[in-house]
């Protein structure tokens, strides 16, 4: 793949396919890193002198505008990041839009509206989603491909337009392959895995990949009830999936024939309801019991301090550690522990960390951890997923191209 540095893009308008789909509360952005993790590549393009022209899309809206998904404080915020103002157009590929476009001068930044404010962005039909394509070709002479969050996904700002341009990788995405590639090629050993989150059924494809190459597998968050309900357990309300139960029972059986090492919690927290996350008020009826005697009627919700310790230890000697999904509901502060457990067990390891993206990512700087001391924090759990599941992602192809 070509990078920027084999781009002549003074004086050309660089189209930047960004990932800012950053979490807001109102017009507040709640969580910026998204929008850092690609300013140095945006920056690199103004200081080559480049008309930048940044897309990206937030949300999912249906294909029509949406003023609750605009990307209108994404601009202001991008901007302050710089240090230089960024012009923003209220449309994506209209008047707006070109207009705007039309008054960069080398060095300067706009920022188009959210690309799914256009049915054509996420277009089942090929024929739909180039014509939305072409229109955004007609914006620019570069393409920069830089978001990495949006590469597993057929969509035309993503796949169709390097097809339609002079193209290259940004900085994030090459940073971002680069690392997966650690993951996959001659891994340092041992290779642990860490995997949280909701559903068995979101990490079925990885897990499935990994028992091949993993030497432990760390199971915690929600999707942990249908791992011991697999083995007979009682686990109460907790969210439990329980058509998984067939592939969990084969994925433990398969870990324990091919040597590799499957680590459940020995204890969980409870609690008789969802805690208020909101309010984050404090939850009446917490207890810690042990993960195979769940009381029914109760909640996990986190693991508790054994598994917490039992974690650490497993982490402790790796030489590789992927960490994908936290531990419980961390936007408690009842229910955190676990998460704050094995982002530290992280930081007190020597191994090259990767904590890859989505909730992992906003769990480590919500609690407040650096994260200048982790290996890599990835901006794209999906993407990260299905390149580790051995899947081919289409904005990466299209950028090989």
């Amino acid at each position: 793949m070509k990078t920027i540095e084999d781009l002549d893009v003074a004086g050309k308008r660089v189209f930047v396919r960004a990932d800012l789909n950053v979490p807001l509360s109102g017009a507040a952005i709640t969580d910026d890193g998204r929008i850092r993790a690609v300013a140095p590549t945006i920056a690199k393009l103004v200081q080559a002198g480049a008309k930048v022209i940044v897309a990206s899309h937030l949300g999912r809206p249906k294909g029509e505008p949406d003023p609750q998904f605009s990307l209108a404080p994404v601009a202001v915020r991008l901007g302050e990041i710089l240090g230089r103002p960024v012009a923003f157009a209220t449309d994506t590929v209209g008047e707006s839009a070109k207009a705007t476009v039309a008054a960069l001068a080398d060095g300067e930044v706009t920022l188009l509206e959210n690309l799914r404010f256009n049915a054509g962005e996420t277009a089942k039909d090929d024929a739909e989603r180039g014509a939305f394509a072409d229109a955004l070709a007609e914006l620019a002479d570069l393409y920069v491909g830089d978001g990495f969050g949006a590469v597993h996904r057929k969509h035309a700002s993503v796949y169709d337009l390097p097809a339609r341009l002079p193209h290259a990788v940004g900085d994030l995405i090459a940073t971002e392959v680069a690392v997966l590639k650690r993951l996959t090629e001659d891994v340092a050993r041992p290779y642990v895995v860490v995997l949280g989150g909701s559903k068995v059924s979101d990490k079925v494809g990885v897990i499935d990949n990994l028992l091949g190459k993993a030497d432990r597998i760390v199971i915690g968050g929600g999707m942990v009830f249908t791992f011991l309900k697999a083995l007979g357990h009682e686990v109460g309300n907790s969210l439990l999936q329980e058509d998984q139960i067939p592939v969990v029972l084969e994925y433990l059986e398969r870990a324990k024939a091919n040597g590799v090492e499957f680590v459940l919690p020995v204890d969980a927290a409870v609690s008789g309801s969802f805690p208020d996350l909101k309010t984050k008020a404090p939850v009446e009826d917490f207890a810690v019991v042990a993960a195979d005697a769940i009381p029914a009627g109760t909640l996990g919700l986190d693991i508790g301090p054994r598994s917490a310790e039992l974690f650490a230890e497993k982490l402790a000697d790796a030489a590789t550690v992927f960490w994908n999904g936290p531990m419980g509901v961390f936007e408690h502060p009842a229910f955190a522990e676990g998460t704050k457990a094995v982002a530290q067990a992280l930081l007190d390891s020597d191994a090259f960390t990767v904590v890859g993206g989505g909730d992992s990512a906003a769990a480590v700087r919500i609690l407040g951890f650096d994260e200048t001391k982790f290996g890599h924090i990835s901006t794209g759990g999906g993407a990260s997923l299905e390149y580790l599941e051995g899947k081919s992602l289409p904005g990466l192809t299209a950028l090989e191209g």
